[in-house]
């Protein structure tokens, strides 16, 4: 049966031709990224788990954490870590069920530790992460959720995605991947995965600052430390006016921060590659969206998807499933220029009937609305009819959350 769909059409042009855009995006190696990509190897693992021992997943929303950066003394040549970083997990999760015990704080600091080793070059989750769990089990009326047929939602929620991305987005996300890249590691060894990107565009000319973590053990002066901080600021120039699109100019700058002169504590240096070491905490929620960019300009929701339960809980289903109708419509739907989708659920109803379902374009000149409505209100139908489908594939990571 069709669901009801409110398709509303605009007058504002494009983000694209606004007059300013400012986006944001925080490279692997941020805190606030570290949080989020451990939680969602998490909830990876604790579905995984359950699904072999019982065939089904269980209650879990291990949504929450906490980095606390430890304390270090970087220095050119080397440096070394004092304290090491706390990690805190949090959430609730199921840790008896039908006469099987489950480890949730094993299973959590495993599937930590192995995101840790595979991302993170120069931080060894062994010796440089301290893990406590505080992760318990859940409410019984929330438990409850998932033994009814068909699962309701688990929490009253609202998400907005939105497609196309511009030039400026494109941009950040790009400048970031760039630098974190293998091809970029090799030319650059002294780059740490603590990459955070602002982009600001005026008009057609784009502003791109970057922080960049350099480790010290690569570096041997501070002079050499300026000479290479030039060099990569040419490199990720030379990317973005390469893949600039339709800006007209690009700027970009390296370390803003940095002074001449005052050694090591005068630069951007760490010894583990990222500022958890000892300049900055994380959490769950305050880093991208799941497209990974922080858009300023943009609609944006507060649900922080990383963790939830990927076949209840709504905050993480209708967020993915919002940004990927919203690419279907720009893509499908010939005469949108641009779209954004949103759903609302109220908890204990059924997933794939939201309270609303709507989505905001901005139409070319000549575009026939009518069968626009029509197509969009089609594609989300479609969309919301092979939820479980979805959720199945979130829950076995077949769709990337965070990009």
């Amino acid at each position: 049966m069709p669901r009801s769909v409110v398709v509303l059409s605009n007058s504002r042009p494009p983000m694209a031709e606004q007059p300013i855009e400012v986006v944001e995006r925080k490279g692997i190696g941020h805190p606030d990224t570290i949080c989020d990509a451990i939680m969602e190897r998490v909830a990876l693992a604790l579905a995984a788990a359950y699904t072999a021992e019982v065939g089904r997943i269980l209650h879990f929303n291990v949504d929450k954490s906490l980095l606390v950066g430890g304390d270090a003394r970087p220095r050119f040549g080397g440096g070394s870590v004092l304290r090491p970083v706390t990690f805190v997990f949090g959430g609730r999760a199921t840790t008896r069920f039908e006469g099987r015990t489950f480890d949730v704080g094993e299973i959590a600091g495993r599937a930590a530790t192995d995101w840790l080793a595979t991302n993170l070059r120069h931080l060894d989750p062994h010796r440089h992460v301290r893990f406590h769990s505080r992760i318990h089990p859940g409410a019984a009326s929330l438990t409850s959720i998932l033994e009814r047929h068909p699962i309701t939602a688990n929490d009253t929620s609202a998400t907005i995605a939105y497609a196309p991305l511009t030039d400026t987005e494109r941009l950040v996300r790009a400048a970031e991947r760039y630098v974190n890249s293998s091809e970029f590691k090799r030319a650059f060894p002294e780059t740490g995965e603590d990459v955070k990107v602002l982009g600001v565009r005026r008009g057609d000319s784009l502003v791109l600052t970057l922080a960049i973590a350099f480790v010290g053990r690569y570096l041997a002066s501070e002079e050499q430390y300026f000479r290479r901080k030039a060099e990569v600021q040419a490199a990720v120039f030379e990317h973005a006016w390469a893949n600039r699109g339709d800006l007209g100019k690009v700027e970009v700058q390296v370390n803003t921060l940095d002074r001449r002169g005052a050694g090591a504590a005068g630069v951007y240096l760490t010894v583990t590659g990222t500022s958890a070491e000892s300049g900055d905490d994380g959490q769950v929620g305050r880093g991208n969206g799941i497209n990974g960019l922080i858009a300023l300009n943009r609609p944006r929701t507060t649900e922080a998807p990383a963790g939830k339960n990927p076949v209840s809980h709504v905050g993480k289903i209708y967020t993915a499933l919002a940004q990927t109708v919203a690419d279907e419509v720009v893509s499908r739907v010939s005469g949108v220029r641009e779209a954004y989708v949103g759903l609302a659920s109220q908890i204990g109803k059924p997933i794939d009937e939201p309270l609303i379902a709507w989505a905001d374009v901005s139409l070319a000149p000549g575009a026939d609305k009518s069968t626009i409505d029509a197509e969009i209100a089609a594609l989300v139908d479609a969309a919301l009819a092979e939820v479980d489908a979805f959720s199945q594939q979130l829950a076995m990571g077949a769709r990337k959350l965070y990009e």
